[in-house]
């Protein structure tokens, strides 16, 4: 299935029902006066989180929902039916914004949170409600008012513990697949994952998190290079950031594990500053491909700028047990 993260809707609530101006005309009741009943309510348009649900993808094609409107008042004080709410469901972790004004309107970060996204009209009063004693055959009917209608903008904000980044092609992918059951596309070019991964990392004693794997980012990402800008948001909500940085220098003459380290960081902060704030741990991967000794001079780079730099290899599972564990030792103070 296409993994879709983000649309633009344009949602209609129903409108109210007309009020009815009827009079009673039945054999041994002699003026009978007015039995016009109430329009019905419309229906509303709400929105509600699915867990069973993971892409915005039928809100690509189809754009445009309306709620049924509420039934017209009758005669024999008789009221209309109120039009049937129309429910919206969204995965968990959608965050639905009006697109004129820009405004947050609900972050549905829960199972089963629910948001009204257009309230139905109010069905317009028979003229049962308008007899007086000095008007006792009333004309008087109210029409239903309209129901509320916008265009709304859904983002999807994936779920997940740990928040896996890099630049592309430093073994994130590979990880993944290591340390869980997704299974990503993995080659040996830039921009291989296309679409964020989730995977569930079990370890003893029945600890589990969630790993998000996102496209990798480049230098820019902010500014729209790459692809990865399009996906920094389904890290917004993780709690601790893994980010991998290779320890091959095939990359290119000019770049380096502690710089790719802190061009990255620089892409968090201008995306989003409480990004580049969050935890993280950093781990120096493909350290099959070099020598001890490289291993210990990248360590000691990192340690000058304050970091510290853990090792591993995707390749052949050296150093992932210690990765995860000081993964979960993050999750458990933050939990």
């Amino acid at each position: 299935m296409k993994f879709i993260d983000e649309a633009i809707i344009h949602v209609k609530a129903g409108d109210g029902g007309n009020g009815s101006a009827a009079f009673r005309r039945e054999d041994g009741v002699p003026r009978g006066g007015p039995s016009g009943g109430d329009g019905g309510n419309g229906g509303s348009v709400v929105v509600v989180a699915d867990p069973q649900l993971s892409s915005l993808l039928d809100y690509k094609y189809k754009r445009h929902y309306k709620a049924d409107r509420g039934e017209d008042g009758r005669n024999k004080d008789q009221y209309g039916k109120g039009g049937e709410d129309l429910s919206l469901r969204v995965p968990v972790g959608t965050v639905l914004y009006d697109v004129d004004s820009g405004a947050e309107l609900a972050d549905l970060a829960s199972e089963g949170a629910t948001c009204v996204l257009a309230r139905g009209g109010t069905g317009g009063r028979g003229n049962i409600h308008f007899k007086t004693p000095w008007n006792q055959a009333p004309r008087t009917a109210e029409p239903g008012t309209p129901g509320e209608e916008r265009s709304v903008r859904l983002e999807l904000k994936l779920l997940a513990d740990v928040g896996l980044l890099g630049f592309p092609n430093v073994g994130k992918s590979t990880f993944i697949s290591h340390v869980s059951r997704a299974r990503p596309k993995i080659a040996d070019y830039p921009f291989t994952t296309l679409v964020p991964n989730l995977g569930v990392v079990g370890l003893s004693d029945e600890r589990h998190f969630v790993i998000a794997d996102i496209p990798g980012l480049i230098e820019g990402a902010a500014d729209g290079a790459g692809l990865g800008h399009q996906f920094l948001r389904h890290v917004e909500r993780c709690r601790v950031l893994l980010h991998l940085v290779e320890a091959t220098f095939t990359v290119g003459p000019d770049r380096t594990p502690l710089g790719d380290y802190e061009v990255i960081n620089r892409e968090l902060g201008r995306y989003a500053p409480d990004l580049a704030n969050k935890p993280q741990v950093v781990v120096l991967n493909k350290i099959d491909a070099i020598g001890h000794e490289d291993v210990q001079r990248h360590q000691q780079e990192f340690a000058a700028a304050g970091v510290d730099l853990l090792t591993m290899s995707g390749a052949t599972g050296e150093g992932i047990d210690v990765v995860l564990e000081r993964l979960w030792s993050h999750l458990r103070v933050r939990s």
